[in-house]
């Protein structure tokens, strides 16, 4: 496998053995998590997933010895590839020798050192990390933090953003409202959602050559009216880029200006690159593609390459809200800076201290020229956007309209899948294809995925 550089599929997609561990799956898990198998011959696909088996660089193989090229980092965490040997070798050293320490009570050292290197490589004065576990984590507790420091209640969110499933991020969602909906008793009544600036489906209908940024001064007069209740809100949280919503980019006037209500208002931003951040977007983060420096800063996914870890990261005086630790935190958590992932993360950051940015953009650029000549070409791709390597291809059914075409980005995903590669849909309709690659894909690997992609968008199987 690891002389390979390309995928071989030689089974069916999904195999026997994957299909049948789905099965037994099935009867064990809870059926909200893993999609059930359907066959759906006439389409030539069967609605289960492959089973994974091991993974390295950019090709992942399954359990019926297929191997596939991973154009999703596994939702984008393995920035530096699946298994990177760097980070493999410092993670071994690291489980031989302290694998568990005590966060908030006697944390271990490499937390330490972990803190220091995010001080040095977020922008700004943002300093101070709060860890965690998972991202939704990072986001909820950069809400308590604008919380305790401003006394303040509200948060304001958008439209389109995905911050997790824990009942605190899930409130500050907008994704679907399916994942709110059977749920909505026992959330967070403390939220304002206002539009995301979707230029591509502007929701107030303007073009973006000639708006003004209607948005933001539409936002500006909201905050402003004194029956809004905005005077309450102590939190703006936004995603520079929106990931699983479609990779949405936010204007970067817009993300200046949302800096500028913040400072006047006396509210907390924050800025969660769980996604985005760690040089997907070709910066380090995507808030200094804007030259801001948000209050609170979440990360996570590409970290650490795999280990589940993230942090709020914030400045000293937004942090300050918190006072002084006086023997049991108000915030904490069993694995609160890991050594395990702490030293993941740092080796991980060494790694990508060598592709950021130059790397990274020059492979986005490569992968953004050849999807623009597919667009060219087919009528059904209505937009190619994103930055770096987070790019998204927007389906329509006509270009005129932007009517979503909200079914073909899946059908799409699972023949490429039968062809080698491993993609997926995001975007509130469904419709967006999302490529997020590790940074260490290579010319041919793109070149493979465009041939492959080309191939499926003439055939049309799929529709």
């Amino acid at each position: 496998m690891s002389n390979r550089r390309l995928p071989l599929v030689s089974t069916e997609v999904p195999g026997p053995r994957s299909r049948r561990l789905i099965g037994e799956l099935q009867e064990y898990e809870s059926p909200a998590i893993t999609a059930r198998q359907r066959a759906r011959a006439s389409r030539g696909y069967h609605d289960a997933p492959i089973v994974w088996q091991r993974a390295s660089g950019m090709l992942v193989e399954d359990v019926d010895g297929n191997t596939f090229l991973d154009f999703t980092a596994g939702f984008g965490v393995a920035t530096t590839g699946h298994g990177h040997p760097r980070v493999l070798e410092r993670a071994t050293l690291q489980l031989a020798t302290l694998n568990h320490a005590m966060g908030d009570a006697f944390p271990a050292a490499k937390k330490v050192e972990l803190a220091k290197k995010l001080a040095a490589i977020t922008p700004g004065a943002l300093q101070r990390s709060l860890f965690g576990s998972a991202g939704f984590e990072a986001v909820e507790a950069a809400v308590k933090t604008a919380l305790i420091k401003t006394g303040k209640p509200r948060v304001l969110v958008f439209d389109g953003a995905y911050h997790g499933l824990g009942f605190g991020a899930l409130a500050l969602s907008g994704y679907r409202d399916r994942f709110r909906a059977p749920f909505l008793a026992q959330l967070n009544p403390h939220v304002l959602r206002e539009p995301y600036p979707y230029c591509y489906r502007c929701p107030y209908g303007l073009e973006r050559a000639s708006c003004g940024l209607a948005c933001l001064e539409t936002l500006r007069r909201r905050l402003a009216h004194p029956a809004s209740g905005m005077e309450e809100i102590g939190a703006i949280l936004i995603e520079p880029i929106q990931g699983r919503g479609g990779v949405v980019e936010a204007p970067l006037d817009y993300l200046r200006g949302l800096r500028e209500i913040a400072d006047e208002r006396g509210i907390a931003l924050i800025a969660d690159e769980i996604f985005s951040g760690f040089g997907r977007c070709g910066a380090w983060f995507a808030v200094e593609r804007a030259g801001i420096v948000p209050d609170l800063l979440c990360v996570g996914k590409g970290m650490t390459g795999g280990f589940p870890i993230s942090a709020a990261i914030g400045t000293d005086d937004v942090m300050a809200g918190w006072g002084d630790s006086l023997g049991e935190a108000l915030h904490t958590s069993t694995f609160l800076g890991n050594p395990l992932g702490c030293e993941m993360a740092l080796a991980t950051i060494e790694v990508l201290e060598e592709l950021v940015p130059e790397g990274v953009l020059e492979r986005g650029r490569a992968l953004r020229a050849g999807l623009e000549e597919l667009g060219e070409r087919f009528p059904i791709i209505g937009e190619v956007r994103g930055a770096g390597l987070m790019l998204g291809l927007e389906l329509v059914r006509d270009r005129e309209t932007r009517e979503p075409a909200d079914r073909e980005a899946l059908g799409l995903c699972k023949l490429l899948l039968q062809r080698g590669v491993i993609l997926l849909p995001a975007g509130i309709h469904g419709n967006v294809l999302s490529f997020t690659p590790p940074f260490i894909v290579d010319e041919e690997q793109i070149g493979y995925l465009l041939e492959v992609l080309s191939t499926v968008l003439a055939d049309r199987a799929w529709a």
